[in-house]
């Protein structure tokens, strides 16, 4: 399958209609995914990326149906990460000495993946690449979200070939923005910056004002995961700007656990008294062992503040709560309030535990937490429903 994008530009990727996991069990696919690569053909040629190995042969089957491979000139590559150049060692078995333009890290990455000497060509930003009448003009772009990650601008069409940002995983036979359901559309983009980008935000908005910097008109995203941006493509750009400061809606999400369900009632009540508190506010629950991890830590970048609940259990917490404790430290959320509580029998070290982990991944926990003994009476179920009362009037971020 390929189609055209614009002009001399054609999409030859793969749509994984299948996928449901990606990086391992890291990140939920719930609707699929694209890779993304793109075939430009003017006086010279080039290939922007490639697919994911599993589908490494059929992809060059596919290009050799598109291009007689031999009159590819160039390949650049955008990113190192196996989606992006899986079928990389089976296109080179083919034509071996094509040049392959990317960052001095990407070198790196693909050396250490492939373990192959191709024929690199390092770029930095404001090198170009003539293809006659066009040109590509490369932007590196760090963190977003490897080491190795870059940009490529193709002058005349002004189309950015954005590598993952402004992507989401997301299958489509559409591929257009303008094309596709744009409630799920901007759902995965939320979801995807929410899960991969985050720790990166400031990166992101000093990437975006340097090449809005180049004042360099701009017609179309072509992303590498997902659909293209050909309606308005600043939009996604502009939500990119939104979602990297420190982000929050008019929302207090409740996360948790529970063995005997003591620690679901005392969850509840405490959603009660918040909603007592303030009936504007959006209150979300989710039990961690019932719930998609990712669809749970895109709540919680929406949110402006969270409360984390875990029963104690060999003087610890839950398996669910501890991972999800860890995943939020290494994400770096900013400007979001916590807190912490669960229900005991004997020790109730969870509540401090968790309290500690809120702090350490950068939330700010303005007080000690709520521990119960036991399953919650109607007196502890008041109590529950005063801690949500407090939380929502003293402690939530306007």
């Amino acid at each position: 399958m390929s189609f055209q994008v614009k002009n001399n530009i054609h999409w030859v990727g793969k749509i994984d209609w299948e996928l449901r996991k990606f990086h391992g069990d890291e990140y939920s696919t719930h609707k699929g995914s694209s890779y993304n690569s793109y075939l430009i053909r003017e006086e010279k040629v080039a290939l922007i990326d490639t697919v994911w190995k599993p589908f490494a042969k059929a992809y060059v089957e596919n290009l050799k149906q598109t291009i007689d491979l031999n009159e590819i000139d160039y390949i650049v590559a955008c990113h190192g990460e196996n989606d992006h150049s899986g079928a990389l060692p089976e296109l080179m078995r083919h034509i071996p000495d094509t040049p392959i333009y990317c960052t001095k890290k990407c070198v790196k990455s693909l050396q250490g993946l492939y373990h192959e000497d191709w024929n690199f060509k390092t770029v930095v930003t404001g090198d170009t690449l003539s293809l006659g009448s066009k040109e590509l003009v490369f932007v590196e772009a760090p963190m977003l979200h490897w080491p190795d990650s870059m940009f490529a601008y193709l002058t005349g069409d002004e189309v950015l070939f954005s590598n993952d940002a402004f992507g989401q995983h997301y299958a489509s036979e559409f591929m257009f923005n303008d094309r596709v359901d744009q409630a799920e559309l901007f759902a995965e983009c939320i979801k995807y910056y929410a899960n991969i980008l985050t720790p990166f935000s400031p990166l992101v908005i000093r990437k975006i004002k340097e090449v809005l910097g180049f004042n360099l008109p701009l017609d179309m995203i072509c992303t590498s995961h997902g659909i293209i941006w050909r309606d308005n493509p600043a939009q996604i750009v502009e939500k990119y700007l939104e979602w990297a400061d420190s982000y929050q809606e008019n929302q207090i999400t409740i996360v948790y656990d529970t063995m005997w369900e003591s620690t679901r009632l005392m969850a509840e009540e405490v959603a009660a008294g918040i909603r007592e508190a303030d009936d504007e506010v959006t209150v979300k629950l989710h039990n961690l062992s019932k719930t998609d991890k990712n669809d749970v830590i895109t709540e919680i970048f929406r949110s402006k503040a969270i409360l984390v609940g875990s029963p104690t259990i060999n003087n610890g917490v839950l398996v669910h709560v501890a991972g999800l404790l860890e995943e939020m430290k290494g994400l770096k959320f900013k400007k979001k309030r916590a807190a912490a509580f669960g229900s005991y029998g004997w020790s109730g070290e969870s509540i401090k535990i968790i309290t500690r982990r809120l702090e350490e991944s950068g939330f700010e926990v303005p007080g000690d937490g709520l521990g119960l003994t036991w399953a919650p009476d109607e007196e502890n179920k008041a109590r529950c429903r005063q801690f949500g009362r407090d939380f929502a009037g003293k402690n939530a971020i306007r």
